[in-house]
């Protein structure tokens, strides 16, 4: 295993090498970030799709990225990958005590719950002894998918206590709240153009922001509820294309009640 490492971060330092490929020579951490994003991605599709020889290829390429931005550092003289992992290693001992700590081995007692709130716990007593703010909202990246990040920035709140009560009741209560935000969002709809279109993006952001909450009392990710959902559009409307060419047709062609009813027929097959 560590030869194996040590070969591709070998590797990579030849291909950033002056004689090395021209393309990888020009990448900064800035032009690889829409690299690192597709590639998280890929990772997430093949999972989805359970195919574990493709996980194997695309965590490889997801590998590589990190590769290549520690190269990159290398040779600007601020980091190197085995600073990536001695400081990764630090971390993984640090916050989990119930593991790690001969006085306190406990790991098997704890539930989930308990170890997500030390962990958040050890997190915030980290940056405050770095002189940073400590707040709960803190380490939820601005770049994440917006509903992911509407669905982590809601869990942080959650576990300081700004949150409803996770029973019947509180769902309950979050569904009254999506129906508020739904009356507000027609109100907007009918009100004068200009001014009337920022307040329905606002009050549209407010419906799909109490939405992700009931998602996450009902413990279903949002972002991954909506990734499933969209790809089962994508899938039923592919069988309405293929239909449409086994006919000799193009959708184009095909009236709406004829789409519809060979949409339902991909929901069945699906079922």
């Amino acid at each position: 295993m560590p030869e194996r490492f040590a070969e591709l971060v070998r590797l990579m330092a030849r291909l950033r090498a002056l004689d090395g490929c021209p393309w990888d020579r020009k990448q900064t951490h800035d032009s690889l970030k829409p690299y690192l994003i597709e590639e998280t991605y890929e990772v997430l599709e093949t999972i989805d799709k359970q195919d574990a020889g493709l996980l194997r290829e695309e965590l490889g390429d997801l590998l590589l990225q990190i590769l290549f931005h520690a190269q990159i550092a290398a040779e600007a003289g601020t980091f190197t990958i085995d600073d990536v992992m001695q400081r990764l290693a630090e971390k993984l001992v640090h916050r989990h005590p119930h593991v790690f700590d001969k006085d306190k081995q406990e790991g098997g007692s704890l539930e989930p719950e308990e170890v997500v709130a030390r962990w958040e716990e050890i997190k915030r007593k980290e940056r405050k002894d770095n002189d940073q703010p400590a707040s709960p909202l803190d380490g939820v990246p601005k770049t994440l998918p917006a509903l992911l990040r509407a669905f982590q920035l809601q869990a942080r709140a959650s576990r300081v206590g700004f949150d409803w009560p996770h029973n019947r009741e509180g769902v309950a209560q979050v569904q009254e709240k999506i129906e508020e935000e739904f009356r507000e969002l027609r109100e907007a709809w009918g009100a004068v153009a200009g001014e009337g279109q920022r307040r329905i993006e606002s009050e549209f952001g407010d419906v799909l922001f109490a939405m992700v909450n009931l998602a996450r009392m009902l413990k279903i990710n949002p972002e991954e509820a909506l990734r499933k959902a969209t790809n089962r559009f994508a899938d039923r409307f592919h069988h309405i294309e293929a239909a449409a060419a086994r006919s000799g047709r193009t959708l184009e062609t095909m009236s709406l009640a004829e789409m519809d009813s060979l949409w339902e027929e991909a929901k069945r097959k699906s079922a």
